[in-house]
Formats: C-alpha cells, sequence, structure tokens
C-alpha cells in the first residue's frame, strides 16, 4: 500500500498515513498508481456534483472547481502558471528554464490561468456526468505517464523526474475502466497531453519539467470535459 499512499500524498490534499522519507525508487512504484489517487479525486468531485444538484448551475460549477482546486493543492494549477511564463517568453532555452524556477507570476501566468479557469467554470457548470468526474481525473493521470517516460527531465533534481521510467502497464490496468466508459475523451485526452508535451520539450530543449506536468494535467482535464460536453 506504500506506493498507493506516496501517489496519493503527492497529487492531493488529502490525508494520508506518516511514511517517512521517500526511498530510492519509490516515487517510480508510486507513479502506477496515479490513476487511483485520480478516482479518488474524482470521487469526491462526483459526490460534490450530486450534492449541488439543483443548485444555479453557475454555482454548482463554481463548488466543483473550488473542490478540484482544493483536493490537488493548486498543484497543477501552479504549474500551468509557471509554465505559461516560461514557454511563452521570448527568450533563449537557458532563459526559459530559469523562469520556470521563479516563484513571481507574469502576465502570461495571469492570462492564461484566468481563461482556463473561466473555461472549466463554464464547462463544470454544464453539469457533466458524475461518471465522468468519477473518471477523468484517473484518466489524465494515465496520460500524463507517457509524456513523463518519452521525455528527459529538463531539471533532474525535481520530483517529477524521480517518478520517470514507472510502471505503465500497471497504471494502464487500473485506468482501463475509465477508458471502456469514455473512450473519446480518453483519445482525446491522450493525444492533446502528447501535443502539448511535444510541444513544450521543443520550447525547453528537449525535456520537461513537474511544471509542465502540471499543466499537462490542467490541459487534459479541461479538454477531456469540452470533448464530453461538444460530442455528438
Amino acid at each position: 500500500m506504500r506506493p498507493f499512499w506516496l501517489a496519493l500524498g503527492f497529487l492531493t490534499t488529502l490525508p494520508t498515513p506518516h511514511l517517512g522519507e521517500v526511498r530510492e525508487g519509490e516515487m517510480r512504484a508510486a507513479s502506477a498508481f496515479y490513476p487511483l489517487a485520480g478516482y479518488v479525486i474524482g470521487g469526491i468531485l462526483a459526490l460534490v456534483a450530486w450534492l449541488g444538484r439543483g443548485l444555479p448551475p453557475g454555482l454548482e460549477g463554481a463548488l466543483l472547481l473550488a473542490a478540484w482546486l482544493a483536493l490537488t493543492g493548486l498543484l497543477h494549477l501552479d504549474g500551468l502558471l509557471d509554465s505559461a511564463d516560461a514557454l511563452l517568453a521570448m527568450k533563449p532555452v537557458s532563459e526559459r528554464l530559469r523562469i520556470l524556477g521563479e516563484v513571481h507570476l507574469g502576465s502570461f501566468a495571469f492570462g492564461v490561468g484566468f481563461v482556463l479557469l473561466l473555461l472549466k467554470w463554464q464547462l463544470l457548470s454544464a453539469a457533466p456526468s458524475p461518471w465522468l468526474l468519477l473518471c477523468l481525473p484517473a484518466l489524465v493521470r494515465f496520460a500524463l505517464l507517457l509524456p513523463m517516460n518519452l521525455y528527459p527531465p529538463a531539471r533532474p533534481e525535481g520530483l517529477g523526474a524521480r517518478a520517470r521510467e514507472g510502471r505503465v502497464g500497471l497504471a494502464l490496468l487500473f485506468t482501463l475502466p475509465a477508458i471502456v466508459g469514455f473512450p473519446l475523451e480518453a483519445l482525446a485526452t491522450l493525444l492533446g497531453m502528447l501535443g502539448l508535451a511535444r510541444w513544450a520539450a521543443a520550447r525547453l530543449g528537449g525535456g520537461l519539467s513537474g511544471d509542465v506536468y502540471g499543466m499537462l494535467v490542467e490541459v487534459g482535464e479541461t479538454l477531456g470535459l469540452l470533448v464530453f460536453l461538444i460530442k455528438p
């Protein structure tokens, strides 16, 4: 159970048993359980959606968005904001990597963050299926493992670098129910995240960082919601 608790503690703000120091290779093993952590997030979101039935759509969407951000401790949103400042800057690769490590936010971060949160709120206000809310976080966290293993770390000292080369096959097994339930969303999310990862890697000299992983999660979740609502 230790790899699961590590994954849950890394990806969420939910309480987990005290695990002490993370040993060599444990984050790599924990990455296989990212989809299970996604199901936990999704289960709570589905519960919030069920409890919020009957509320004005805008309010229900806002509550879902607030719960989503709270469950992840804004971890992925922070990555999106930092990535926006770095990747959109007309700077050399070395300068973009430096910007990724800064704590200050620039105009790109505010613009991209505002648009994504507004879009995600609107999509959640359209009352997506609770089953999608359950499955989408798992789909996205499985899809995240592919660019994590395809591209080298842009900053080898980060936690994201320690999660590379994990057991993708086991993660796929955990994700299969979500893929079967929402195949179109799964395909669109995977292709969208891979395409965005390829662009980000080109902007960062060939590698990806933990901030970029966070950006991929935020964009993947938003893309999955969008595809669900516009598909025939």
